[in-house]
């Protein structure tokens, strides 16, 4: 299922009016980005293709030595085994997420998605707001991952640990499969924020960045 399809025509009007609501009376954009992954992780079918064909290889040597009425002696045939396993291996972490996930390390999975999430900030353009007031919350499905980046204006004032927080928050409700609920959540307490901080709406403030969800 493609990522769009996950949320209804209901549940995008939903975050979209929880944005727009957020923003009155302040002077911020809050801006909600979900993508399906942060990275391609082609490694994992490295790793899948090596480590089956080193576990195929690995029984053949058992076999031979233990259970010799299983055992495969015919040099091709032990090639034959070990290439299948190493192309079975290979292609599994494309079919399964989850096999995905278990062959790339944190570390890597964390990497990808800050990077990702970086370049939403640019793509989505949430540094182009007159006083630097944008607020990006994103979303990585496949990491399970959630980043919340404030701009200049905000990172000046508001730290980081009130954005882990928010973090924390929000990843607990994905958890539960309540994704626009935790997004309402996330998004009315960005702009509760940013009213206490002072970000107070201007009579020449006007929105300059669009409310609904980026999807990609």
């Amino acid at each position: 299922m493609k990522l769009r399809e996950k949320f209804s025509n209901e549940d995008l009007d939903r975050i979209k009016s929880a944005v727009r609501t957020a923003e009155t009376g302040i002077s911020g954009e809050i801006v909600p980005v979900i993508v399906a992954r942060s990275g391609y992780y082609t490694i994992a079918n490295y790793k899948g293709a090596l480590l089956a064909a080193f576990t195929v290889f690995s029984l053949i040597v058992v076999f031979d030595r233990y259970v010799p009425t299983l055992a495969v002696y015919d040099p091709l045939h032990i090639f034959l085994l070990v290439l299948l396993a190493a192309v079975i291996g290979g292609v599994l972490p494309n079919v399964s997420d989850d096999v995905k996930r278990w062959l790339v390390s944190q570390r890597h999975r964390d990497h990808a998605t800050r990077q990702r999430a970086e370049n939403a900030f640019l793509e989505q353009e949430v540094f182009n707001t007159r006083h630097r007031t944008g607020i990006m919350i994103f979303i990585s499905f496949f990491e399970h991952e959630v980043i919340i980046i404030g701009d200049q204006g905000i990172s000046k004032v508001v730290e980081q640990k009130v954005w882990d927080n928010l973090v924390n928050d929000l990843i607990s409700y994905i958890r539960k499969g309540k994704t626009v609920e935790g997004l309402e959540v996330t998004i009315k307490r960005c702009g509760e924020i940013l009213k206490e901080k002072g970000f107070n709406k201007t009579s020449d403030d006007v929105n300059e960045l669009r409310d609904d969800l980026r999807i990609s």
